[in-house]
């Protein structure tokens, strides 16, 4: 399998990320932007992707984007983002300060 290529799709009327492998949609991740907040509400990766790295390609693209911003913080409402968080502890410190401590080892 390709590595999947993710792409940034803000203006949709879900914004989200999308990972495509050989030009085939293989998964993407919904978020909103609320202020300073960005909701990770939902990942969803295609049964013919799973395990291959496409859920953690669009979770560390979607997070590698709020650190670029510089001025947002990560909600992970949604578990598969959450649960990668928790697995990459080095992101923790772009989660909303109130939840924070839940992701920092």
């Amino acid at each position: 399998m390709a590595a999947p290529i993710v792409t940034q799709h803000p203006d949709a009327d879900k914004p989200r990320f999308e990972a495509h492998v050989d030009g085939r949609l293989a998964g993407y991740a919904e978020y909103l932007v609320a202020g300073v907040r960005v909701v990770f509400t939902h990942t969803e990766v295609d049964p013919a992707f799973e395990g291959q790295g496409v859920g953690g390609a669009l979770a560390r693209a979607a997070l590698d984007w709020v650190r670029t911003t510089g001025e947002l913080e990560a909600v992970p409402v949604c578990p598969f983002v959450a649960g990668w968080i928790h697995r990459h502890p080095d992101y923790a410190d772009l989660v909303t300060p109130a939840l924070r401590p839940q992701f920092q080892r």
